[in-house]
Order: C-alpha cells, then structure tokens, then sequence
C-alpha cells in the first residue's frame, strides 16, 4: 500500500491524460446534461456512453472545440461485420455532433465465435482500422466478462484496451488478467465495482458491529489497484454521482485495514449473492 494512488493515466494514441475515475451511462440511469457538466467540471474527462439518447450525448453533443479535446469520449459497438459498424459509427458521431470518437469498445465479446467473426473477412475489426487512419476514432477496445478469452484476445495485438469486471466480490482479474496487461502494456479500465450494489448491503455473517461501506469505498478499492488503469463509475442520479464524486476531492488510497474489511465483506458478498468465478 503506498502513500498515494495515481489520479491521471495516459490512454495513448493521441488521447489526453484522463482522470482515473471515469464516468458511464446506463441506459436506465437519470443523469442530465447538466449532471454531466457537474462532473467534467470535477475533473472526470472519460465519459463511456451507452448509445441511448441521455444526458451523456446531449452533454458531449454541446462541448465547445477546446473542451472536446480535454475529453475522452467511448462507446460500447453492437456491430460485427464492417458494414454495420461503419453505419453505427456514423450513426454515432451524428448524434454526439462530432468527428470522432475516441475509444470504440465492442460490446460484450462473450465467445471464441464472436471475436472470429469480428476480426474475420468482413468483420468490424477491419473497419475500425480504417476508421483509425482516418481519424475518425483513436482506439479499440474490447468489453468482456471471460477473463481468460479476454487474455487471449489481447495477445493477439489487435486491441489497445480492455474493459472486464472487478470488484472486491469478484477479484480474479488480479490474477488472471493484471499480470499479462502489465506485460503487454494494454490499458485495463474496470466496471461493477460494486457488484450492481450487492456489496453496499450486509450478508448473515458481517460482524456485530460491521457497516458495509458506501460507494466511493468500493470504488477506491479498485482505483487502489496499481493495475487498474480506470474505474468506471455510473451513478444513477444527480445524489450518487455527489456522492462518488467526493473521491476527487479526498483523492487518497485506503489503509490496509480498511482494504482487508472491504475484501472479507466482498467474499461474504459472493457467498450468499450468488456464485460467479
């Protein structure tokens, strides 16, 4: 445990240095434009949208010049042929009134099939490399929640990032994926830092006197992680995202105590949540 956690990474290939504190939409989520702007202002310049229609879009969609260069702006690809992710791309950059993206995520690559089909003949990979020459976004990314696939995928030098789960219920990516990133230099930005909440309620076996942390703990807990490039954070309304926000004001790593406490509830979370590798 040290001293200090990073507050910026460097993405690469062209991006700015972002704040590792990264802010998604949901789709069901109840953030505005203007919740959005709160959080730029924060200091939160990696924005993950989701492709609906929200305050997320509408936000980007009236950033000035000069404040689109300071933000990273990602989006999940449903594509997986060359001819449909040109069209979402398009269809993209319409709605966000812009020229480009910075960060195309496909969307949950669950199966060998699937990558097959997208770096195959035809398949999106060989459009976004074309889209890459051209400008029209800087990096690629994947979304997956088969850790050991996602290694293997990220071997192959076809993608500049990878997002996967993590959390303090479900830690295999320190094992299974950090060591092989860190190694290859691929950026890893994290999601469910709170197991979809599960980790903010109490199981049958907490201590008497144990209180399950709040939300910016858990988030801390990954951002803690020298491994994590990201932590994705997706509030769903103006309170929670004041809420997690207090990290960039109290921007500090947790004693090791307070780790160990999150980890043990963590597992208790994964035993009567439910069981997940």
């Amino acid at each position: 445990m040290t001293d200090t956690i990073p507050r910026t990474t460097n993405l690469g290939h062209g991006t700015p240095a972002v704040c590792r504190l990264g802010l998604a939409s949901r789709g069901n989520t109840h953030l505005s434009a203007a919740d959005v702007r709160l959080a730029i202002d924060k200091g939160v310049n990696y924005l993950n949208w989701c492709k609906h229609r929200d305050g997320m879009s509408q936000a980007v969609s009236e950033l000035t010049s000069e404040q689109r260069e300071r933000v990273v702006v990602a989006f999940q690809l449903y594509a997986r042929t060359a001819h449909d992710g040109e069209k979402e791309l398009s269809n993209v950059l319409s709605m966000l009134r812009t020229d480009y993206v910075d960060i195309v995520t496909f969307y949950y690559v669950e199966s060998p099939s699937e990558w097959n089909e997208i770096t195959g003949p035809g398949g999106t990979m060989e459009y976004l490399q074309e889209a890459k020459r051209e400008g029209k976004i800087r990096l690629v990314g994947l979304t997956t929640h088969q850790r050991a696939l996602g290694v293997e995928w990220m071997k192959t030098g076809l993608l500049d990032l990878l997002m996967i789960r993590f959390n303090a219920a479900h830690t295999g990516a320190e094992t299974d994926v950090f060591p092989i990133s860190r190694e290859l230099g691929i950026p890893v930005i994290v999601f469910t830092c709170m197991r979809w909440g599960a980790v903010l309620e109490p199981t049958p076996e907490d201590p008497a006197d144990f209180e399950p942390p709040k939300a910016p703990e858990w988030y801390r807990f990954a951002l803690c992680n020298p491994e994590v490039s990201l932590v994705l954070m997706a509030p769903n309304d103006r309170r929670e995202l004041v809420e997690n926000l207090s990290i960039i004001e109290r921007w500090e790593p947790l004693d090791p105590e307070s780790v160990r406490l999150l980890r043990e509830h963590g597992q208790r979370v994964k035993k009567y949540v439910g069981s997940f590798p």
